[in-house]
């Protein structure tokens, strides 16, 4: 058993890990590793509103299943939790039904509609309208303003409608010989560009969702040189894959899209150089109905909790691109640093030997869309405890 990563935990921790394994039904002298509960930022739980695709349930094994004990979900719900009446019904299930931590965001605007500022009193102290990008210049100002005097944490989608132009897919090769509609790397680009300039005059801390584009990569690195308080995540699939990728289903849908290969070795580059701090799954579920509509008339968006670590451990950390040491940095320590959430005595057990093919069937989130389905990985977390208790063990 490889203990060694349990030095990020303090000695009379590391104890308790080390006895909680001894006491579970691994051997001793398995060749098994324990890690410490990894960190989504950027999830989608679906709940309340929506929970034919997803719940507060399903989403928390998918991801205990994931290795993840620590998971943020938006506020693309309904109602929309713009205030705290409409937040305590979502914490109400959480309190109820999770099985790991899950740490909600309020919306940045009233129903996410980006017209009026919500009440960020009494809110949690990170706020987004993610899957809008907010268009209005001042009243991201002031969002900026205000979360600044209160200590909040702006996380945007950052997205410039006016540029979208009925698009679904990256506007690039792909598109191009297939006849689809294509999404402009600037729609996102723009958007931070404007954001950073107003981090910058407002002092606010300021965090970007799901970067996909290299211009936005550089816009970043830039601002954090200039000592802008600025963070950012991307997602596996941006990392692993790239519009050549794609095929003609659902699956490969999500926004931003999958883009060209330039920008996904930017992003490689800007999680080695430390311009990227955390990955985030972006995990979207949606009913299989609404994932069946090819590339132009599926829902925007992927499953990604439970082929997160044994995707990225596969195509970066044994394919020799990024160390196993700064992959844990982005899924565990960066986020929870950046988003203030508790480690506590939280840890997964994996079998990094162990290789299988992705099989959606097998999920435990409602959501099944995943452009990894069939692809060989290596990585299966066996356990996973959270606050000392066991809340996910692999079924062969």
């Amino acid at each position: 058993m490889d203990f060694s990563y349990v030095d990020r935990f303090a000695a009379d921790q590391q104890e308790g890990i080390r006895a909680a394994v001894s006491a579970s039904a691994f051997s001793s002298d398995a060749e098994l590793t324990v890690f410490p509960g990894f960190c989504d930022v950027h999830v989608h739980f679906r709940e309340p509103g929506f929970s034919y695709k997803e719940t507060i349930r399903t989403g928390s094994e998918a991801a205990a299943a994931g290795g993840y004990t620590a998971v943020c979900p938006m506020p693309n719900l309904d109602p929309v939790p713009d205030c705290r009446a409409h937040l305590d019904q979502e914490l109400a299930i959480i309190r109820r039904d999770a099985l790991v931590g899950v740490y909600p965001y309020a919306a940045i605007s009233v129903g996410e509609k980006g017209e009026v500022l919500a009440d960020l009193e009494d809110m949690p102290e990170a706020v987004s309208d993610d899957g809008r990008g907010l268009q209005s210049d001042a009243l991201m100002r002031e969002a900026m303003r205000r979360a600044k005097a209160m200590g909040r944490l702006i996380v945007a989608h950052c997205e410039v409608n006016e540029l979208l132009r009925g698009g679904y897919i990256h506007d690039g090769a792909y598109a191009a010989a297939h006849g689809h509609r294509g999404i402009c790397s600037e729609s996102e680009w723009r958007q931070i560009a404007r954001d950073l300039e107003l981090a910058a005059e407002t002092g606010c801390a300021y965090h970007v969702c799901h970067i996909s584009a290299k211009e936005s990569v550089r816009l970043i690195r830039e601002a954090k040189k200039s000592g802008v308080d600025v963070s950012c995540e991307t997602a596996p699939h941006y990392l692993v894959l790239d519009d050549g990728d794609l095929g003609e289903d659902g699956r490969f849908k999500m926004n931003p899209p999958l883009r060209d290969r330039t920008d996904r070795e930017a992003l490689l580059e800007g999680l080695l150089d430390g311009t990227i701090d955390c990955i985030a799954t972006d995990h979207a579920p949606h009913s299989a109905e609404e994932k069946s509509r090819g590339l132009a008339g599926s829902a925007f968006g992927i499953v990604g909790l439970e082929t997160a670590f044994p995707v990225l451990y596969t195509s970066l950390v044994t394919a020799g691109k990024v160390p196993l040491e700064l992959l844990l940095d982005r899924l565990v320590t960066r986020p929870r640093a950046r988003f203030s959430l508790p480690l506590g005595t939280d840890f997964s057990v994996w079998d990094l030997n162990a290789e299988y093919a992705v099989d959606p069937a097998a999920f435990r989130s409602k959501g099944r869309a995943t452009p990894f389905a069939g692809r060989t990985v290596r990585g299966r977390c066996l356990a996973t405890f959270y606050q000392g208790t066991q809340v996910y063990a692999y079924k062969r």
